[in-house]
């Protein structure tokens, strides 16, 4: 039997902004190489799950617990990449200061330019390094932030809705690069498309005012009904469709 090596663990964890609650008693536990696809309808904590275990917002109630080489610390290093759509693209930083960015919760002796410059070789923006952010494409700053959540080698990695601005050419690489990292980290992702998560991601955690955690990568609307997560099942295809729960009373 393999020993799986735990890295999170938050405990009834309850948070939200100013008095509005957003997530209710949250019992969640991560491991290292688990890859688990975040969904949930808009507004129902996924990105506030992320914030809660950046340690970005404190929890109004419960405990968020760390684990390395599995003893318990305060906190790790974290690769955190966000929704493109809230970075300003007219902030004046070249895309070789933004990977670097990502060293500086390390502290101490970093390994510097050369992790920078291995990681912008990794993610085939080597010849952009002295561009600034405002100048490159979606598909462009998507590798730039990603080289930067994962510049120091995190032993977690956390994706929110990464899949926004996948180009063509970068998408099937992307996903690859994914299942690469995973071999070393775990990784949290938040998505809006279900059936591109489904075929990544090892399990899924449903969010909708608190998580349920499926053991599987199988979506059905069953099981988002049976987790109380109320959002859509569409399917890929040449003719857009949604899939949808059978007729209790269909005659046969």
């Amino acid at each position: 039997m393999t020993t799986r090596t735990l890295i999170l663990k938050l405990e009834k964890v309850r948070t939200g902004y100013g008095r509005k609650p957003v997530l209710e008693d949250v019992n969640f536990s991560v491991y290292l190489h688990d890859f688990i696809g975040i969904v949930g309808p808009n507004g129902s904590g996924k990105t506030t799950l992320l914030k809660v275990i950046l340690g970005l917002l404190p929890p109004w109630r419960g405990k968020i617990r760390y684990f390395r080489g599995g003893n318990e610390v305060d906190r790790f290093s974290m690769g955190y990449m966000p929704q493109l759509t809230r970075v300003d693209p007219d902030f004046p930083i070249t895309v070789a200061d933004i990977v670097r960015s990502g060293l500086m919760s390390r502290g101490g002796n970093q390994p510097g330019d050369s992790a920078v410059q291995r990681v912008m070789e990794r993610m085939g923006i080597a010849d952009l390094r002295r561009r600034p952010l405002g100048e490159l494409s979606g598909g462009q700053r998507q590798r730039v932030f990603l080289a930067r959540a994962i510049v120091s080698s995190p032993p977690l990695l956390l994706l929110d809705e990464p899949d926004t601005y996948v180009d063509r050419d970068f998408g099937r690489e992307f996903y690859e690069t994914l299942t690469e990292l995973n071999r070393d980290m775990a990784i949290l992702m938040v998505s809006h498309d279900l059936g591109m998560i489904a075929s990544q991601v090892k399990s899924i955690a449903c969010v909708n005012g608190s998580l349920y955690h499926h053991e599987s990568s199988e979506i059905t609307q069953e099981l988002m009904d049976s987790y109380r997560c109320p959002i859509d099942l569409i399917t890929h295809g040449r003719v857009p469709h949604r899939v949808l729960k059978s007729h209790q009373n269909e005659n046969p």
